[in-house]
């Protein structure tokens, strides 16, 4: 088990520690803010929700789950890219509920499109094919997650997920197969 900082802090939470909680949000501001920013360059839309506003937002869900849950540094930040993804699809639903009709945006998920910008549709979009990916298989859709919401390299998803390299180039080639299958029977968005 990793003896670094953060999990020293994780274990330090757990034990009740006056002040390591607030110790631990200040090691992992830093990461959690690369994190937030790698989000917030994919977003377009509403500007409402910051980098600032991610990062508390994320850091208050793993909160609300208590320290007890995080093994150490790696789960605790597989857990963040979750926590964010949730956050930003929260924050889509409510940008999406405000508008009138339009169902279905085509979503389309490779190296490229990663790394540009996504709308709350597509968002929502997205996280309606990671549900489903994650029923079908919870590990795949966690190598998305730490790919798409975490900003992780393939090595970075294989030290946090505990497999090797080879294991996230084949779960993502799969992953990325399936969305696409989907999205080839998703109704394209009316054009009236």
């Amino acid at each position: 088990m990793s003896t670094g900082p953060v999990t020293q802090l994780l274990d330090a939470a757990r034990r009740g520690e006056v002040g390591a909680s607030q110790a631990l949000f200040s090691a992992v501001y830093a990461e959690l803010r690369t994190l937030a920013r790698s989000q917030r360059r994919r977003w377009r839309g509403n500007e409402t929700m910051n980098t600032t506003a991610l990062i508390h937002e994320a850091y208050l869900k793993l909160h609300a789950q208590g320290v007890a849950g995080f093994e150490n540094h790696k789960h605790f930040f597989a857990t963040a890219s979750k926590a964010m993804r949730q956050v930003l699809v929260n924050y889509a639903e409510q940008q999406a509920a405000g508008k009138r009709g339009g169902n279905a945006l085509r979503v389309t998920l490779d190296e490229v499109t990663l790394a540009s910008e996504v709308s709350a549709d597509e968002l929502l979009d997205l996280d309606r094919l990671l549900k489903d990916l994650e029923a079908e298989d919870p590990r795949r859709c966690q190598v998305v997650e730490c790919r798409v919401f975490g900003g992780m390299t393939v090595a970075e998803v294989a030290e946090v997920l505990g497999i090797s390299e080879a294991t996230v180039k084949r779960e993502w080639q799969v992953a990325c197969a399936q969305i696409f299958r989907r999205l080839e029977v998703m109704p394209a968005p009316d054009s009236g």
